[in-house]
């Protein structure tokens, strides 16, 4: 990522604060709410002995006194009585209030996010599949809910070289054998065929690594809990695309006749003169 680019970044806050880890907010609200009750323990200080009950020239009990101000606690045992503090206190109450609802707002936010819980299998393979040479992965719904009406999309993205000779990075749509369901619980294969219209066809492994290929993939659907459009994406690289392998079977049935995932073979292959 360019400098450009983070600096664009950090002009963003409010999309910085959504997107960072739950660790990194709330770090950060520390460090701003640590930041601004300094500030105005600052301000007390300037003005010289003006709260009661608090020492002169202490910065501790000025910082304490804007704890109590700016979180409106007001035990009553330190209290402004000049008039150049009760201004400070009323800028601060002022700027309390909309902090609060500030991060009460940005933590709603977070939380009423709608996410999806879906796994891609690490790999993607390239086998025959009736015949046909197929780009295959897979993916699984990790929550006990559904997705309903979800869309999977696939994408090639490579660099090519232009009747011009100029050098670009072009994106195909990748047609996939079913790149819908009406729910999504479980497990989905996903399927490409490699036919004489795919922008696959004829390469090799070599050549996507030379065009530093990408497959990237998403699927987007509509969560039945909280009735609202959620979505995932992954990306494989040349080097997570395998060739001549094939997923080890994940899908078993019980002895009552209901099926299960098993998730502990999700991401495993195998040659496909071992299979069977």
């Amino acid at each position: 990522m360019g400098m450009g680019a983070w600096h664009s970044y950090w002009r963003d806050p409010y999309h910085l604060l959504l997107t960072i880890p739950w660790l990194g907010f709330l770090l950060l609200i520390c460090i701003f709410y640590v930041a601004i009750n300094a500030f105005f323990a600052f301000a007390y200080w300037l003005g010289g002995d003006c709260i009661a009950n608090a020492q002169p020239g202490s910065f501790s009990d000025a910082f304490f006194f804007s704890v109590q101000t700016l979180a409106s606690i007001g035990y009553g045992a330190m209290y402004p009585k000049t008039t150049y503090a009760n201004i400070i206190v009323t800028i601060e109450a002022m700027i309390g209030v909309v902090g609060i609802a500030m991060m009460t707002g940005l933590a709603f936010a977070r939380f009423s996010r709608p996410t999806a819980r879906v796994i891609f299998s690490r790999v993607a393979v390239i086998t025959s599949h009736e015949g046909v040479p197929t780009l295959t992965f897979r993916t699984a719904n990790q929550r006990r809910n559904m997705i309903l009406e979800a869309q999977m999309r696939m994408y090639l993205m490579r660099d090519e070289i232009t009747v011009e000779g100029y050098s670009i990075r072009r994106i195909y749509d990748l047609k996939l054998l079913r790149n819908q369901t009406p729910n999504f619980s479980l497990s989905w294969l996903v399927m490409h065929i490699i036919d004489e219209f795919s922008p696959l066809y004829g390469m090799t492994a070599e050549s996507l690594t030379h065009t530093n290929s990408l497959l990237m993939v998403s699927v987007s659907g509509i969560d039945e809990t909280v009735a609202q459009v959620v979505h995932a994406r992954y990306s494989y690289g040349a080097n997570e695309i395998l060739w001549n392998t094939r997923f080890v079977d994940i899908m078993h049935h019980t002895s009552d006749g209901h099926r299960y995932v098993d998730y502990n073979h999700f991401h495993d292959v195998l040659p496909v003169d071992k299979v069977g």
